[in-house]
Formats: structure tokens, sequence, C-alpha cells
């Protein structure tokens, strides 16, 4: 964890928040990152409404943000347009981790700014290998 200079923001790099409305898709999220990255604190949230005003608000921010595009109300893309317009958030690594594989709609994450577009499999093996992969990519790449 960063220290606080001057109330500055502290980045919690071992915290992740999981935004996912399924609760299927939360409870093998937390099933698998317990299984290979039991060190980590999982936040979920089921909506994107509140997800910026709260991250502002708080003097600890997760490392990395796991969001699923479909979502009711707030959904994944607008959420994405939010936290990348707020510089205080920007350094916050998102990871779309969601079912659709159009590549527009990859294309389109990535325009918005996406730091990865992950494709959920339906098997719980290779899900747990592919967000396992993407956890340790981010948490290498921060150091």
């Amino acid at each position: 964890m960063s220290p606080v200079f001057g109330g500055e923001t502290v980045t919690d790099h071992d915290r992740v928040l999981v935004v996912e409305d399924s609760d299927e898709d939360a409870e093998a999220i937390e099933r698998a990152l317990a299984y290979t990255h039991p060190d980590l604190r999982l936040d979920f949230v089921r909506r994107g409404e509140k997800v910026v005003g709260t991250l502002l608000a708080s003097p600890t921010l997760p490392g990395l943000i796991l969001l699923d595009l479909n979502m009711p109300g707030t959904g994944g893309h607008k959420l994405l347009r939010a936290l990348r317009a707020e510089p205080r958030l920007a350094g916050i690594r998102v990871v779309v981790f969601t079912s659709s594989t159009a590549p527009a709609e990859v294309e389109r994450c990535y325009e918005e700014g996406a730091d990865s577009y992950i494709y959920k499999p339906v098997n719980f093996t290779l899900f747990r290998t592919v967000l396992k992969g993407a956890v340790d990519y981010w948490r290498q790449s921060r150091e």
C-alpha cells in the first residue's frame, strides 16, 4: 500500500473492486480468486451508479476493478467512461470481464479506457486460469 502524503489518495494494490450484477459470476470470481490469490481483498458491488462517487469519497482506492459490461442501470460502458473522466481515479486498472466476444465491443472498451478485456469462460477451471492470469499481469505491471 502507498503511504498518504498531504491528504493524497492511497492505492491498495491488494484490493479489487468487482462490479458484477450476477450472483453466480460474483461467486465464481470470489471462489477463483480465493484459490489463486488468497491475499486479495474483494469488494463487490452489483450496480455501477454509485461507484465513482464512492471511490472519490474514499481515502483508499482499489488497485484493480473487474468490470462487467451488461448491468442494469449504469452499464459497464458508462461506468468505464465515468471512471476515466476522473483524474483521481485514472490510475486504477480496469479489466473488463464479460461474456461478450464481439470485436466491436472489445474495441469500444479499449477506446473508452479499459486496460484489459477478458472473456468469461463457462468452464470454471478455465475461468479461474484466465482470471489468475489477468490479476498476475496487473500486479506485476505495477512493480
